[in-house]
């Protein structure tokens, strides 16, 4: 199991082999993280994601980090659930792109990733279940990634991320 810990910060600058950004089916960029994290990484960014495209919720996919400052190698695009209540399997889309990342991680060999709290945005996922799925998904997921970041955009993120790490 990896060395997880809890920051909150810019995923862009994160000192790690990849990040995941929370994009959409499209690979193309997006808001939020996703719109930080391309315009940091360039439009070669949105080139490579489009030819994989499209990517289905739950699954992820990697691209090089074209402009990202090293040792950032790789960007992870995991796409999330849109929140619905609940009863449309977003609990299980949302553990899957965790899983699915640590999983391309392991393909591309990295051994340090960063995350964000992916569909807490504008896909409206609620943001302490989602702290909850993202520890207990990591914790679970058998990987060769030796240590994972969770990067928090604000202290509302950074305090349930916490909680649910030490809860």
């Amino acid at each position: 199991m990896p060395v997880i810990d809890v920051v909150r910060g810019d995923i862009t600058a994160e000192d790690v082999d990849a990040i995941v950004t929370a994009a959409n089916e499209s690979l193309m960029g997006g808001g939020g993280v996703d719109g930080a994290i391309h315009r940091a990484a360039g439009p070669r960014l949105a080139r490579a994601g489009a030819a994989l495209a499209p990517c289905e919720p739950g699954e992820a996919v990697a691209t090089p980090a074209f402009d990202l400052d090293p040792p950032v190698r790789h960007v992870i695009h995991a796409v999330g659930p849109i929140w619905e209540g609940g009863g449309h399997g977003e609990v299980d889309t949302l553990s899957s792109c965790y899983r699915r990342s640590l999983e391309v991680a392991d393909e591309i060999g990295a051994r340090t990733v960063a995350f964000p709290a992916i569909a807490t945005g504008v896909y409206g996922f609620p943001a302490d279940r989602a702290a909850q799925i993202a520890v207990s998904t990591i914790r679970a997921t058998p990987t060769s990634v030796a240590h994972v970041r969770l990067v928090a955009f604000d202290a509302a993120t950074h305090d349930l991320l916490v909680a649910a790490l030490h809860g």
